[in-house]
């Protein structure tokens, strides 16, 4: 076990152009789901299913950011970052996933780019954040080929709204966790339950995103990247059949997202052939050049062979897989752990960066962390603190050894609806009550503005 960083100290020097931001979600803090023509998401038709959230609330108030947004904006220009990805919500500006375009949803991301230009900070807006159009989930949603399609004709529209003012783009978030928990395991929206047979989702979220990079440059946006997750997969033991079940653990939720986007192929050719369409084709488009590539890490997984006895629970919050999967997430012990359950180890970070770097060499475009942050409640922010001083010093590491990292995004600014967890998980800077939805910023909050002004005077 390492030794606890010191946040009492000051945090080492980053490049003068580093990007410093938080990062939101639509489906997550803006509400107003029935509000001005927004159509419904997959989110909204999964939590309204009895027991799909575990504290039975929805997302339909959250912490209603799309009233809020000015003094959202305001709490971010007193932060001092420099940058805040959110993400436009899909069924706010083509409520059906394709066809007729919502001026009014719209409207309001023209006037949230606003409102953020005029505080000196840079909208980076993601295009996808797991809030599938339901008319297009009804009809397969990520299954089928046709949502990849849409979805780059709603990103053209996006950009031919908002590129006059957007300097920097995501396409997706997170395609794995989309993959697996919403289509392989049922946790998260829609609920489906196919385990591999969800492999399609994965294909189709990668072709949509290389269709809107084309769709985006068509329009004259630049400085594209990708939001997906990472983290390094650890063997539980040396035995052979040990380092199977975490090399194949490794492939199906770092690889086969990584891999496409940055090499145009597949990491392995059994399940290349699994996966619709024409493959090879598509991989040209999966593959169009990133100005820069998004990491999202939160912790390592430690995976061993499937056994009867010892499985501890899976990653993603402690959903344990089912057993006839070939490989068992096991817990990591000596460590301290989020509210969450994830252990906390900021030098995995390093090690993440450092693996890409070797892995990939002159592949791996410059990379911007697109989420880092941590679950804690009540009187937890003391460990938030803690959390951040270890990963940014752990992220500084990973430059000094050579690793281009141009960005840092904290997740999340606000306290907010936190998928299946529903409200029972706090990731926020600043603390929303939820019967009030009044917002009052945490230590942490005033912390990393300290740093970030630290920063500016270097």
């Amino acid at each position: 076990m390492t030794m606890a960083p010191n946040p009492s100290r000051s945090l080492p020097r980053f490049p003068r152009d580093f990007v410093w931001g938080v990062s939101t979600s639509a489906a997550q803090i803006e509400g107003a789901v029935a509000e001005d023509g927004r159509g419904r998401s997959a989110w909204d038709a999964f939590a309204a299913e009895p027991g799909r959230i575990k504290d039975g609330s929805d997302p339909r108030v959250a912490t209603d950011h799309y009233h809020r947004y000015r003094e959202d904006v305001a709490l971010l220009r007193e932060l001092g970052v420099g940058a805040y990805r959110f993400s436009v919500a899909w069924p706010r500006v083509v409520p059906d996933g394709g066809g007729t375009v919502n001026a009014a949803g719209l409207d309001f991301y023209d006037r949230l780019v606003d409102e953020l230009l005029a505080a000196g900070i840079a909208p980076v807006p993601t295009l996808f954040h797991w809030d599938t159009p339901q008319a297009l989930e009804e009809g397969g949603g990520w299954l089928v080929r046709e949502t990849a399609e849409r979805f780059a004709a709603y990103a053209e529209v996006v950009a031919g709204r908002l590129g006059d003012r957007v300097a920097r783009w995501i396409t997706l978030n997170e395609p794995a966790e989309l993959t697996l928990l919403g289509y392989g395991l049922g946790q998260h929206a829609p609920g489906r339950q196919l385990l591999f047979e969800a492999l399609p989702a994965a294909h189709h979220q990668l072709l949509g995103h290389g269709l809107a990079v084309q769709a985006l440059r068509a329009r004259g946006a630049g400085n594209i990247g990708i939001a997906n997750s990472h983290g390094p997969t650890w063997p539980v033991s040396p035995a052979e059949a040990d380092t199977a079940a975490a090399d194949l653990y490794d492939l199906l939720l770092n690889r086969l997202f990584a891999e496409p986007v940055l090499l145009g192929r597949y990491p392995d050719e059994e399940l290349a052939g699994l996966l619709p369409g024409p493959v090879a084709e598509d991989l040209r488009i999966i593959s169009e050049p990133l100005d820069w590539y998004g990491i999202n890490y939160y912790q390592p997984t430690l995976v061993g062979a499937p056994a009867a006895e010892g499985s501890g629970p899976a990653a993603f919050g402690g959903i344990q897989l089912p057993p006839e999967l070939p490989f068992a997430p096991r817990e990591i012990e000596g460590y301290p752990r989020t509210d969450f359950g994830w252990p906390v180890i900021p030098e995995a970070l390093t090690e993440l960066l450092v693996s890409f770097r070797e892995r990939y060499g002159d592949r791996l475009p410059p990379v911007v962390i697109t989420e880092n942050g941590c679950a804690y409640e009540g009187t937890g922010d003391a460990e938030r603190i803690t959390f951040l001083d270890g990963h940014l010093r752990a992220l500084h590491t990973a430059m000094e050894a050579g690793v281009e990292v141009r960005g840092y995004f904290v997740w999340s600014l606000l306290d907010n609806f936190e998928w299946a967890e529903g409200y029972a998980r706090r990731f926020g800077l600043v603390h929303v009550d939820y019967a009030t939805l009044e917002r009052t910023p945490k230590a942490s909050y005033h912390w990393l503005r300290d740093a970030l002004r630290e920063q500016a005077r270097g």
